[in-house]
């Protein structure tokens, strides 16, 4: 009997036994699973990372205009770009859109900034470089993303832009009578037509004059009644502060999208960049013997030409 007791039991003690490995294996399964999920979110994070200080400068002084830009992905990495850049006696200011959010659009990002980048440098004219960068995009790859994209040449000695706008809503230029101008001068985004054809636009900028471009994402932010933020709210936003620095006009502006929408989280990345000529000298003169310890002065010293003296 004893016998076959142990017999009958035998079954069921490995019966037992098979569930509790089973059990472990998956325990085992799912902590790899995690393992590799933290790696990806990892490397996602510091292809933000990457990403985010590829464009810069987020904020500058180049004679007497100031320039801040900010952008904020909807997931961990944007299809919106903006870069400023150094062209010689000129500065370069791009906004880009890249259709599709994420990873797919984040992929991109690079790739495009240094077309633009290189363009920028081979063509003098921004119509030239904007269609350069369109002819490279078309030819080097099967599919390429469609883009819009605002580039324009700054001259701080003739307080002049020079500007195409390849899609991208028309930036708003806010004067300091706080009449209302759009750059709407340009052609059609970037990868659609191989030879697409782009024309320029020339604004002069006055004293007080600032300049704003941004990326659809954030006119089109709704709020719980189904609201847009649209362009007439972006320029009010704006003009509220009109009388502070670039910096904290895109910071205003961009909090202003955001208690717009309340609630409602966006559904594309936002970026703005802020471009402001000051109403005054951005920097007094420092008496002999003295330092400057301000903030505008420490920005000044690390981005102003080589040679450039404050008056």
């Amino acid at each position: 009997m004893a016998g076959t007791q142990t017999i009958r039991n035998a079954p069921a003690s490995r019966d037992a036994a098979g569930p509790a490995e089973n059990v472990r294996s998956l325990k085992q399964e799912l902590e790899a699973v995690r393992r590799e999920h933290g790696k990806l979110q990892q490397a996602i994070y510091e292809a933000a990372q990457v990403q985010r200080s590829l464009c810069a400068p987020r904020e500058m002084v180049w004679g007497d205009f100031e320039i801040a830009g900010e952008s904020f992905p909807v997931r961990h990495l944007s299809g919106d770009f903006f870069k400023v850049m150094e062209l010689g006696a000129e500065l370069g200011l791009a906004l880009g859109d890249i259709a599709g959010k994420g990873l797919s659009a984040g992929i991109w990002q690079a790739h495009l900034m240094d077309l633009i980048q290189r363009c920028a440098r081979n063509y003098l004219h921004p119509a030239d470089a904007i269609a350069g960068v369109n002819r490279e995009l078309c030819q080097d790859l099967g599919e390429p993303p469609i883009t819009a994209l605002f580039f324009g040449r700054l001259d701080a000695e003739r307080n002049e832009l020079v500007y195409c706008n390849a899609g991208l809503p028309a930036p708003v230029l806010l004067r300091r009578d706080k009449s209302m101008e759009r750059l709407e001068e340009g052609g059609p985004m970037l990868g659609a037509l191989h030879e697409a054809t782009y024309n320029v636009g020339t604004v002069r900028m006055g004293p007080g004059d600032m300049l704003l471009a941004y990326s659809d994402g954030l006119t089109e932010c709704r709020n719980p009644r189904d609201e847009e933020f649209e362009t007439r709210r972006l320029s009010a936003a704006a003009k509220a502060v009109s009388g502070a620095n670039a910096n904290q006009v895109l910071f205003s502006t961009l909090a202003a999208v955001l208690d717009f929408a309340d609630s409602c989280p966006p559904n594309d990345d936002l970026t703005l960049l802020v471009i402001r000529r000051c109403e005054t000298v951005v920097l007094k003169r420092v008496s002999d013997g003295e330092k400057d310890f301000s903030m505008a002065g420490r920005r000044f010293a690390q981005v102003a030409r080589p040679g450039q003296v404050a008056n």
